[in-house]
């Protein structure tokens, strides 16, 4: 019962919080942003906790547990990147998604139970829940970037456009999540390589290519935004392309077994 009180309560702030961040973007008056990043602070706070108790502590990578964890994740990060650049557009996109999130695996997941691991494994998972989470943000400001570009081509700035800062500052942004989330995937692969006893046995080959792949992507777009100057739509795709690749890393085969044949270990 707790729990399920804790889990609207999280979701209204959650919901609360984006209708402030939004004020903007409907022409309306705007209500102060640190009032919609307050809400979406204690909102990130209770969602916290409610992983702790749903799931007694463990890490839980169930398919719509792990989805859960990495919302809070990303609605996290999202108040971080607020502190040093005011892009409270994100959090318009992140937290509604995040309560959604949060409101599946509280009423409409099957009960599952956090899985046993080594320490070793733990900080495994902690580097590829933090690189996903990361790159995810950057994914988010990819498709920001790409409605900018769009609106520029047209000449028009209105709604959620106008609400964004310089397309130059959305882009740098972009690139500095990109970056660090591809040196946390890069110690995801090192500490696979290092604590995974077989990186392509049969259950994880799939999860293993489709990672390197991901890893190669943004690493070239890296390299190409260094070398070649490569922003714009080449970026965009680019950035979307990997977290494609690594959302099929991480979920694929979740999503398979757990939602529709309906198996959860």
């Amino acid at each position: 019962m707790l729990i399920a009180l804790l889990t609207l309560t999280a979701a209204v702030l959650y919901l609360a919080s984006a209708v402030v961040l939004a004020q903007p973007l409907l022409h309306r008056r705007a209500l102060p942003r640190t009032l919609g990043l307050g809400l979406a602070a204690l909102a990130v706070v209770i969602h916290s906790t409610i992983l702790v108790g749903m799931h007694r502590g463990g890490v839980d990578l169930h398919f719509f547990a792990a989805l859960s964890l990495v919302s809070a994740c990303v609605a996290a990060l999202s108040l971080l990147v607020n502190l040093a650049r005011p892009i409270a557009t994100l959090g318009v996109v992140v937290f509604p998604l995040a309560a959604v999130l949060l409101l599946v695996d509280s009423f409409l997941a099957l009960p599952t139970q956090p899985l046993q691991m080594e320490w070793q494994i733990k900080l495994h998972v902690i580097f590829a829940l933090l690189g996903f989470s990361v790159l995810s943000l950057a994914a988010v400001l990819a498709i920001l970037l790409a409605l900018q570009e769009h609106a520029l081509r047209r000449r028009r700035f209105n709604g959620i456009v106008g609400a964004l800062p310089p397309l130059t500052l959305t882009e740098a942004l972009m690139f500095q999540l990109i970056a660090a989330g591809f040196v946390l995937l890069t110690l995801t692969l090192l500490s696979g390589i290092l604590f995974v006893d077989n990186l392509f046995a049969q259950h994880l080959v799939h999860k293993t290519v489709l990672s390197i792949a991901a890893w190669i992507v943004f690493g070239a777009l890296l390299f190409g935004r260094w070398r070649y100057g490569w922003r714009g739509r080449r970026a965009v795709r680019l950035t979307l392309a990997g977290m494609a690749l690594l959302l099929l890393a991480y979920f694929g085969s979740r999503f398979v077994l757990e939602v529709i044949l309906k198996r959860v270990a």
